[in-house]
């Protein structure tokens, strides 16, 4: 799947994440909708499937996170 049904399905995919996590991470959330998906793939960025975009930003997700967790440690 090319990067324009990745861009397309971002906001998607947020809300599906949104579902599903703890209201602790909404925050994150709303700063992943700020960010503009062309900034997140190359025009020749290409996907097998539908799951692997999506796993593709619950990566981000799941890395914002992580430095969300190591700044409270600091």
């Amino acid at each position: 799947m090319e990067s324009i049904r990745f861009i397309q399905k971002y906001p998607e995919f947020l809300e599906m994440i949104k579902k599903v996590s703890k209201e602790k991470y909404y925050p994150i959330l709303e700063k992943m909708e700020g960010w503009d998906p062309h900034d997140l793939v190359q025009p020749d960025t290409w996907f097998p499937t539908e799951n692997s975009m999506f796993g593709y930003v619950y990566i981000l997700f799941l890395s914002e996170i992580e430095n969300m967790e190591s700044h409270k440690k600091d």
